[in-house]
């Protein structure tokens, strides 16, 4: 029998895992919270998911890399596209989700509402 990360569904979900910071674990060591995937009637991997606040470092890491600099370093526009990217990815829905970003964007967090506001009113 091939093992746990030869299987190909794990290889074909292991970006999505990635991509949200999950975390994968062989079926028989999931946990109350863990998300056990099925194919073809049998238990193949379970998906440990991150908490909320470690998503928003993971997917704000993810835009760092996807931008090729830090955040910081970005433009108005590129910021006020960030958060655009980030409100619609629930961001602001964590805890200290607009200081977080705010940190991450160099600017306060005033600027970060006034961006969500400018968004809403477009």
């Amino acid at each position: 029998m091939t093992g746990f990360g030869d299987d190909p569904f794990v290889t074909a979900v292991k970006p999505l895992v990635d991509a949200m910071g999950g975390e994968m674990v062989p079926p028989d060591q999931a946990g109350a919270d863990d998300v056990v995937l099925s194919w073809e009637g049998v238990d193949v991997v379970a998906v440990r998911l991150p908490q909320l606040a470690d998503s928003l470092d993971h997917i704000l890491a993810a835009l760092e890399r996807k931008q090729g600099r830090p955040l910081a370093d970005l433009d108005r526009k590129a910021k006020q596209e960030v958060v655009r990217i980030l409100e619609a990815r629930g961001a602001f829905s964590v805890r200290h989700g607009v200081e977080t970003v705010a940190g991450a964007l160099g600017v306060s967090r005033f600027t970060v509402y006034n961006y969500l506001n400018r968004e809403k009113e477009a």
